[in-house]
């Protein structure tokens, strides 16, 4: 099968110093990947290269996808919910991202708004106000704009983080829907027992490349300790061409 998403010794710095060190690989299509490591390993970093949002220092991202084929789930801390928008109007910006800034919104996408809002569990909830939402509340409306905007390929940033075990259960269920519709799901995770549990694939990152494939595989005690003993060693000050020795297995 030809990949989605390729990954050509990928290096992404932040003023020359590298987040994400020298990675290849490839994302099939319809796959189910977690990105998973320790703090500071570069996953939301990687997740942003992919959907060009940050450009590589050295290799490439290489695929045939527009911007509006990714649907995005940043992460929660990044998004300031004190802007006075309603729930329906920010579940409506899923299709506002293909229709253009100024394009029409007729009654079908309202609708679909409204089917996307009892999807998750918040029927009843479109004329709240964001900032009055719970954190698993307004993750659940996220997912609603996602729903909506019915992209190919579906990159998440933490989307479990700081979130009740419903709320994850619920979400979860929505991601192995989506899984098998045959999107691409790629998911930046901390929860290593949520990967082994609903992630038949694993990208294993500690700025390098420490596994990538099969969870079973990947996520195995051994690499987890190499993962771990690998950010230990970061330097810092490392230029974005100088790649770290890794310890031995």
């Amino acid at each position: 099968m030809m990949p989605l998403i390729r990954l050509d010794d990928l290096t992404v710095a932040y003023n020359r110093h590298p987040a994400v060190h020298h990675v290849s690989g490839a994302f099939a299509p319809g796959s189910l990947t977690a990105i998973a490591g320790p703090n500071g390993a570069g996953k939301s970093t990687l997740l942003k290269a992919i959907m060009g949002e940050l450009r590589p220092a050295e290799g490439r991202v290489e695929h045939r996808l527009g911007r509006a084929e990714f649907g995005y789930l940043p992460q929660a801390a990044e998004i300031d919910r004190r802007f006075p928008i309603s729930v329906i109007d920010t579940v409506m910006l899923g299709v506002w991202k293909a229709r253009g800034a100024f394009g029409r919104v007729g009654a079908a996408e309202v609708r679909r708004a409204g089917e996307a809002l009892a999807a998750v569990g918040l029927d009843g909830f479109a004329s709240r106000h964001v900032g009055s939402l719970s954190a698993g509340q307004f993750q659940r409306v996220l997912f609603a704009r996602l729903l909506l905007q019915d992209a190919g390929v579906i990159l998440l940033d933490e989307p479990f983080t700081a979130i009740d075990a419903r709320t994850t259960r619920d979400l979860v269920d929505i991601v192995a829907r989506w899984h098998g519709e045959g999107r691409t799901v790629i998911a930046v995770l901390h929860d290593f027992e949520l990967v082994r549990a609903h992630f038949p694939q694993s990208l294993l990152l500690a700025r390098e490349l420490v596994g990538w494939g099969p969870t079973v595989d990947v996520m195995s005690s051994a690499n987890l300790m190499k993962a771990r003993a690998m950010a230990e060693r970061w330097d810092e000050d490392a230029a974005a061409c100088e790649p770290q020795e890794a310890p031995s297995a």
